[in-house]
């Protein structure tokens, strides 16, 4: 029996792909170690295990060091790990589904799940269903009664915000919520839980014109605390003297709460936003997801 730790590495091979736009697809994975993975939140984040540049499966050792043990390894003795979000598990039946955005100059993540056959093995890092503490990995926490929430993200954050959306919409009283998505084009608009008080905008790049990525998400923050971006500072290409932005709201005030996530260069232009719009910084969660020029694992 596997000790009761926060998290495990659990041996999936994969079961199916769905492709739901031109740059989401959805792949299930299954496997009997599935049976005890389990999940917090809607934008619970979970390690990906690849195959090895030279073929070779992953192969890590299920065991509490696991992740000192891989940063021991030279860099290229390493099965390339990269960060997910679980879209939608299914513990009981051994599934779990994780959507992955089909970029063209993807890495290993997105070369693997584009030619990936039914069958072929990845492991996976995530919460051990049968540890009873804190485990961590997730930031959507909102205050119990929560009245208004503003959600913004590229298209990184989009499975976390579509689980966030599922979750909201299931209450008996779901909040007034603004979702402003940027994403790559109009048709990757896809299916999301939709109720009277949800104000959603899909934010495409190619049909605005806009090339600077996280452009849109920051003239939506602007919108929405009534800013003029033109005096604040237009987004600009990313630079990587920028730290990764992490912040997690603290205050139980449930009259608002905000949830950021996407480029994290353009979430730090935000959180300024946000400052100068007089938005209480002890409600607003922002993560910077990933980072122009850096890979993060």
């Amino acid at each position: 029996m596997i000790e009761a730790r926060p998290y495990r590495i659990f041996n999936v091979k994969l079961a199916k792909r769905e492709t739901l736009s031109p740059h989401f697809a959805r792949l299930t994975f299954a496997g009997a170690d599935v049976h005890d993975m389990t999940t917090y939140a809607p934008d619970q984040r979970i390690k990906l295990f690849f195959p090895y540049p030279d073929g070779r499966n992953p192969d890590m050792d299920d065991r509490p060091d696991w992740y000192t043990r891989y940063k021991a390894r030279p860099i290229s003795d390493r099965a390339p790990m990269r960060t997910y979000t679980i879209r939608q598990l299914r513990a009981d039946a051994g599934e779990v589904d994780i959507d992955f955005v089909m970029h063209a100059d993807g890495g290993p993540a997105v070369t693997w799940a584009a030619n990936a056959k039914t069958g072929d093995p990845l492991q996976i890092s995530a919460p051990n269903r049968t540890f009873t503490g804190e485990c961590g990995g997730y930031e959507w926490q909102p205050p119990k009664g929560v009245q208004r929430v503003l959600l913004i993200a590229d298209e990184t954050a989009v499975p976390a915000v579509a689980g966030i959306l599922e979750e909201l919409a299931a209450l008996p009283s779901p909040p007034a919520t603004d979702a402003y998505l940027e994403i790559p084009t109009a048709s990757d608009q896809i299916d999301v839980a939709r109720w009277e008080g949800l104000n959603l905008r899909w934010l495409a790049r190619e049909e605005t014109g806009t090339h600077v990525h996280g452009a849109l998400m920051e003239n939506a923050a602007a919108g929405a605390m009534k800013l003029d971006l033109a005096h604040e500072g237009a987004a600009s290409a990313a630079t990587d003297d920028e730290e990764l932005i992490w912040d997690r709201a603290s205050e139980g005030d449930p009259r608002f709460y905000a949830w950021f996530a996407g480029e994290s260069a353009s979430i730090g232009r935000i959180r300024k936003l946000l400052a100068k719009g007089g938005i209480d910084k002890r409600q607003t969660t922002l993560m910077g997801y990933w980072k122009f020029g850096r890979t993060l694992d």
